[in-house]
C-alpha cells in the first residue's frame, strides 16, 4: 500500500481525483447521480511490488490508480462493479485504515 487518503474525513466523504470533493454521500445524492462510481470515506492507494506484473509497464497498479475504498453501503460487495478497485463498506474501510498504515503489505486473493 502506498498511501492512506482521507484518514481525518467524516464517514461517507466523497472523493474525486483522490481529494475530498466537499460532498457527503447520501442516498438522495446517489439517486441524483446513479452512474457515478462513488469513492467514499477512505482510499488505500495501492502500489505493486512485482516487477512486470503489477509494478512498471502498462499494468502498474499505482499508475492505474487502483485503490481499496469505501462505497455506498447499499452497494453489493465482492462483485466487479468498480473500475478495477476493491470496494468495501464504509465502516469496514475505516477499521482497515486504523489497522493498516502506510507501507502495510496487502495481498489480494480471489
Amino acid at each position: 500500500m502506498r498511501l492512506v487518503i482521507g484518514k481525518e474525513c467524516p464517514l461517507n466523504t466523497v472523493f474525486v481525483g483522490r481529494r475530498a470533493s466537499g460532498e457527503i454521500y447520501t442516498d438522495e445524492l446517489g439517486r441524483q447521480q446513479p452512474q457515478r462510481d462513488w469513492i467514499l470515506t477512505r482510499i488505500l492507494w495501492l502500489t505493486g511490488d512485482e516487477s512486470g506484473i503489477n509494478r512498471g509497464g502498462e499494468c502498474d497498479t499505482l499508475k492505474r490508480y487502483i485503490y481499496i475504498h469505501g462505497t455506498p453501503d447499499s452497494e453489493p460487495i465482492g462483485e466487479p462493479l468498480s473500475h478495477g478497485c476493491i470496494r468495501m463498506h464504509n465502516r469496514d474501510i475505516v477499521d482497515l485504515c486504523e489497522l493498516a498504515g502506510q507501507g502495510t503489505e496487502v495481498i489480494i486473493n480471489e
